[in-house]
């Protein structure tokens, strides 16, 4: 097997459609693509389910839909992990690392030592496409 097939192998654990659960209201709240990019994972909402015309709380107030929210992420073991994660409506960025649990993705944001986890699950329905954009890191 190549390399690059590895490696395909590999990033398919996280890549792909994932739907995002409100912490407070327990419901779909949006649809993350995660896609690799140049040896990196990133993220970005591709379906807002609740609110869909929210706008972030960052410079230039940009619709959230669209918006690149995981950026710069690495394998390291079974997780991914260096990059950063944007809370779109608080405006505030933090560390990120993301692995699978079985079906699930769980997505940490942290600060240092302390974070919290959140359960993305499988997107299955949404009718995106597999190419992966070039990733932009938004304007904080």
């Amino acid at each position: 097997m190549s390399l690059c097939a590895l490696a395909t192998q590999a990033l398919g654990n996280v890549t792909g459609y994932w739907t995002t659960i409100d912490d407070e209201t327990k419901e779909a709240k949006s649809v993350v693509q995660i896609y690799e990019y140049q040896g990196k994972i990133y993220g970005r909402v591709v379906e807002l389910l609740q609110n869909p015309g929210a706008k972030a709380k960052i410079k230039g107030s940009p619709s959230i839909k669209g918006l690149t929210i995981i950026w710069d992420l690495e394998k390291d073991g079974d997780t991914y992990s260096g990059g950063e994660i944007l809370d779109p409506q608080k405006g505030k960025v933090y560390g990120c690392e993301i692995w699978r649990e079985g079906e699930k993705l769980i997505v940490r944001g942290k600060i240092a030592f302390l974070g919290r986890n959140q359960t993305w699950l499988p997107n299955k329905t949404f009718k995106g496409t597999d190419e992966a954009p070039t990733p932009k890191k938004p304007k904080l």
